[in-house]
């Protein structure tokens, strides 16, 4: 069945091609994030983030005084670039110039809480569908387990979604329904709101959780093949020092398999695992969820200051 978009947006973005990450210590971030298993350049004061075998650069880490989202850029198909650009401005976005550290080719603009974002034609980044979960049965006569002496170390394979923090819900999830064409698949009063592409995506591209200190990135979410990965990905991180983490648990919204952990400056990564999709032209069935629906099925308990925004903006 086809979906009625309600938005009133005729074209939409189909994939998050990159984002750009401040941090106060390069030496730092260098260092987390090769141990999550990323592919990790750097140039200068300058981190540039792959997964290994693919040589799209995924996020720019850059030194400033404090961590922040530098930028979001989000991908388009050719034919409905101009189309989402005036969407974007209709819905209230403010255009905006390229930064010093930003591809200077797009339309750049700022969203209603600041942030500053791209507009490119590029390749969709996000799978036509639903990968197969990776870990399978074991048949009997035959170990399941590897051994931790040989465990191979976790490399996520792609970007999978992101969640940022917003001082007003309403205004943003308009904003990008209207402008980006995106749409919500569930969400939970104005906690949060879940808002997937209309080409074919997982469950989240863009989420957004209410803060009262306005816009700021709480996590960034990397794919592994399957549970075993997340659970690895886990163990990976504490025997690297990185100790502060909420998983191995399933979420509800989504449904995927996760690990949490955090990084010094106060942003979370995810190993995620097996997150719904949404093929295109299909009406999922999401909604306004209890608050108890909202985060995790199973799991540890979540931490005090999961949901706190470590940065500090004005509220816009």
């Amino acid at each position: 069945m086809e979906i009625i978009d309600n938005s009133g947006s005729q074209a939409g973005v189909h994939s998050i091609n990159s984002f750009g990450l401040f941090v106060p210590d390069i030496d730092e971030a260098q260092r987390f994030t090769e141990a999550f298993g990323l592919d990790v350049t750097r140039s200068g004061d300058e981190l540039q983030l792959r997964t290994f075998g693919d040589a799209h650069v995924w996020a720019t880490v850059l030194p400033a005084s404090r961590k922040a989202l530098a930028y979001l850029s989000l991908g388009c198909y050719a034919e409905d670039f101009d189309e989402i650009g005036r969407q974007v401005i209709a819905a209230g976005g403010r255009a905006a110039q390229a930064p010093a550290y930003g591809d200077a080719g797009g339309f750049w603009f700022h969203d209603p809480d600041g942030n500053l974002l791209q507009l490119c034609v590029a390749r969709k980044r996000m799978p036509d569908g639903k990968a197969e979960l990776a870990d399978r049965s074991v048949p009997p006569g035959i170990q399941g387990a590897c051994f931790r002496s040989t465990a191979p170390k976790v490399h996520p394979t792609r970007l999978a979604h992101m969640l940022l923090f917003t001082g007003d819900m309403p205004r943003t999830v308009a904003f990008y329904e209207r402008g980006l064409g995106v749409r919500v698949a569930d969400r939970s009063g104005n906690i949060v709101a879940f808002t997937y592409a209309r080409h074919g995506c997982d469950h989240h591209l863009i989420a957004f959780a209410t803060s009262e200190h306005g816009r700021g990135l709480h996590h960034t979410a990397w794919d592994v093949p399957g549970i075993e990965g997340v659970g690895l990905g886990a163990e990976q991180m504490r025997n690297a020092g990185y100790t502060r983490n909420w998983g191995v648990g399933r979420h509800v919204l989504g449904s995927n398999y996760f690990d949490y952990v955090r990084d010094s400056f106060g942003s979370w990564w995810e190993y995620s695992a097996h997150i719904d999709y949404i093929p295109k032209g299909i009406e999922w069935q999401g909604g306004d969820r209890n608050p108890e629906d909202s985060l995790y099925l199973w799991g540890p308990s979540l931490p005090e200051d999961f949901v706190d925004n470590s940065e500090r903006h004005p509220r816009q």
